[in-house]
């Protein structure tokens, strides 16, 4: 019997608050993805209210000091936007580029490319090769730090007429009418002067730069690929693979490494970082700890572009648990897969 004075519950009565239980991180990630995908189909009288969105979202950023947009909260809207600017789509093969576009990494490459354990030859490939401005700066680079080394160069293009055009290794200042870039504006003039040969008004690729390259008409998606480059000590696949969308990138990425000879080198920036990362766990490709932050803002295209172009390359976040396989554009690849 209850005491005086004491109030009974029925069971009827008692309501127990429902458990809300929250979707696992990956799953929630996953949420967030489609919905931000049924975002950018949205249209409204044809058009995408997430286009004008965007526009002028990149349009108010510009106006914001940099002190304003390298703060936190605006970094991870800058995420947020740069999200919506890859899922828009509307990619297409670019062949702009640079002679010495990325020092740092330049510099890398003459790090990795000195003898080690009696090699005294390196052999190298550079796929997406555009008109030769990035192979010429390599081997430039190469042959002024290890003279005595005998390097030998696979280049490849998709192009017959880029691939014609760096053949030939002649260029002019100004913006290329190929490429429709500047492509001689980030060099030195005592660099224009040791890599060039002046002919007139035309620069011409000096004979001891070009001696010992092969160039190519290819695909980088060909599975038969290794056949026509053969096994590379080191393989620079850089600033194309963003120009395709992520699927397709991942089936170019995994078919490039290919190339490389186990315990050999895999440059690869200016791609969708998640498709980099994915493979790059996949395939335990290891990252290349050595300037990697220098090279990561080392080309200020990439950077400035970020988050309203979907090449655009985020600023490198060390709170991430796998900011080091994410952030390095070069990778040790230890065994083939």
């Amino acid at each position: 019997m209850p005491k005086a004075g004491s109030q009974t519950v029925s069971d009827s009565r008692v309501r127990t608050a429902p458990v809300v239980r929250r979707p696992p991180a990956p799953e929630r990630s996953q949420m967030i993805q489609h919905s931000l995908e049924r975002m950018t189909r949205l249209k409204v009288l044809g058009k995408s209210p997430t286009g004008a969105y965007l526009r002028f979202g990149e349009w108010s950023w510009g106006r914001l000091p940099q002190s304003l947009t390298t703060l936190g909260p605006a970094q991870a809207y800058g995420r947020l936007m740069n999200t919506l600017v890859r899922l828009q789509g509307n990619r297409t093969q670019y062949h702009g580029t640079f002679f010495f576009r990325n020092r740092p990494e330049l510099e890398l490459i003459c790090r990795l490319a000195r003898p080690h354990g009696g090699h005294s030859s390196l052999r190298m490939a550079v796929v997406a090769c555009s008109n030769g401005a990035e192979v010429y700066s390599i081997m430039s680079a190469v042959r002024s730090s290890q003279p005595s080394m005998k390097v030998v160069m696979q280049a490849m293009d998709i192009s017959r007429d880029v691939v014609e055009a760096a053949r030939e290794g002649v260029y002019s200042f100004g913006v290329s009418k190929l490429v429709h870039e500047a492509i001689l504006d980030r060099m030195t003039e005592d660099e224009v002067e040791k890599v060039f040969d002046r002919d007139g008004h035309q620069l011409r690729v000096k004979p001891w730069i070009k001696e010992g390259i092969a160039w190519h008409v290819g695909d980088a998606f060909d599975p038969g690929i290794v056949d026509t480059l053969g096994q590379q000590d080191l393989v620079v696949a850089n600033r194309f693979l963003c120009h395709m969308e992520p699927m397709a990138a991942e089936r170019c990425l995994r078919n490039l490494a290919r190339l490389v000879d186990p315990g050999g080198y895999l440059f690869v920036s200016g791609v969708d970082l998640d498709v980099r990362t994915k493979v790059a766990k996949d395939l335990g490709w290891k990252p290349v700890d050595d300037l990697m932050e220098e090279i990561h803002d080392g080309d200020q295209s990439l950077r400035v572009s970020w988050p309203w172009k979907y090449w655009g390359l985020e600023p490198l976040d060390k709170s991430r648990p796998d900011w080091r396989v994410r952030y390095a554009s070069a990778f040790q690849l230890l065994s083939k897969d």
